[in-house]
């Protein structure tokens, strides 16, 4: 009960504070994990980090999973999903009244432009701590350097490739594995990751709209690969084009409510559902739509992991597999380099928030100091900040 609860307070914790995207979780998960309580090592998780990539489904929400499923077995595996997920519905919950009521979204603007350049800085660091494990000689480092010229590219319109970042890191496995036949002879076995999920489990009162509704999420759960921004045009293709049940306007505010609250971006679905379910069926049906949406989009990612979980480390042992994995891992730092740059110029915005993010990285890499309090208190400068611009 001991590891169990530890799963449980820190997920918890992670759940009400990981602002930031998919990038900035995983960050402020091996700070926790590999720094602060010695669960597993750097080469570990980034090996964990690379997995992911090639499982449907939200990254950071499978880490927390995995990670779960490491320090507590399949019960860790089950609270460190539901502890990492919960917060950000519970949160939404009361946003989606508010908009259904009043059809506008608080003004959040201040606290979020201060986290935002904290969270910079917690991405920053840990992809300085990844390439001190991922870039061991010349060769991971030429893999490094050719990921981020690929990804750099491929986010030019004119360049622009659908599912970029897991190609990059397919070529990646695939060079560390030629290298790996050219050096040594080994075997590697047979990966079978499971890509499609289906689920019948439906409550026998349930109307067709929230059938159609579990089943659609549910889709998206099981399909969905890469980082949870490439969400928003599976929901523009299924709610607002095909099934009309949104409009552009819900939409846009839907993904804006799942950025500047904590937690995975798949959270979007909660708002999605509350609204959905509000239209369809009134209070109750909107509370049933939010949780409904919400446990749809999150059950495939459970079964994903819990499919790979128990043979985890078979693969990790395999000298080939090893090899792709260290390819991987190189590409994961160049990739989260390109994805910290890419936030960086959208979030740094003169001196104030320039001062947050350089705080934060010293104080991380020189003290390691604790992210939960550098987020919290970048959240209140940055509300100072909006308060003595307006006045």
């Amino acid at each position: 009960m001991g590891e169990l609860g530890e799963v449980a307070r820190l997920f918890l914790r992670l759940g009400f504070t990981a602002f930031g995207g998919p990038a900035a979780h995983i960050a402020l998960m091996e700070d926790e994990v590999v720094n602060r309580r010695k669960w597993i090592d750097r080469q570990q998780f980034l090996d964990l980090v690379a997995a992911v990539n090639f499982i449907p489904g939200p990254n950071s929400t499978e880490m927390a999973i995995h990670l779960g499923f490491i320090r507590a077995g399949w019960k860790g595996l089950i609270v460190a999903g539901i502890c990492f997920i919960v917060p950000a519905m519970l949160i939404i919950l009361p946003i989606g009244w508010l908009y259904v009521h009043y059809s506008s979204l608080p003004n959040v603007a201040g606290p979020l432009m201060g986290i935002r350049a904290c969270m910079i800085a917690i991405i920053a660091a840990a992809m300085w701590r990844f390439a001190k494990s991922a870039i061991k000689d010349r060769f991971s480092g030429a893999i490094a350097v050719a990921a981020a010229v690929a990804g750099f590219v491929t986010m030019l319109p004119r360049f622009r490739v659908p599912q970029a970042e897991l190609i990059i890191l397919a070529m990646a496995a695939l060079a560390g594995t030629m290298r790996y036949r050219n050096t040594a002879q080994g075997s590697l076995p047979l990966l079978a990751v499971p890509t499609t999920f289906a689920a019948t489990a439906v409550a026998a009162s349930a109307s067709a709209k929230f059938l159609q509704l579990a089943l659609f999420f549910l889709k998206v759960g099981a399909t969905l690969f890469g980082s949870g921004y490439v969400l928003v045009s599976y929901l523009r293709g299924g709610l607002v084009d095909e099934k009309q049940w949104l409009n552009s306007q819900q939409l846009t505010d839907a993904v804006a409510v799942g950025q500047f609250t904590p937690g995975p971006l798949l959270t979007t679905a909660t708002f999605i559902g509350y609204i959905l379910g509000q239209q369809w069926a009134g209070p109750k049906g909107a509370i049933g739509g939010a949780v409904l949406a919400t446990a749809a989009i999150f059950l495939p990612s459970f079964c994903f992991v819990a499919a790979l979980g128990p043979i985890w480390n078979r693969f990790r042992s395999s000298g080939r597999f090893r090899a792709a994995l260290d390819g991987m891992n190189a590409a994961v730092v160049a990739l989260i380099l390109v994805v910290s740059i890419t936030l960086g110029r959208e979030s740094i915005h003169g001196i104030g928030t320039l001062a947050i993010a350089a705080i934060c990285l010293i104080l991380l890499l020189k003290w390691n100091s604790n992210s939960t309090w550098l987020i919290v208190g970048s959240g209140l400068i940055g509300w100072l900040l909006q308060r003595l611009a307006i006045a």
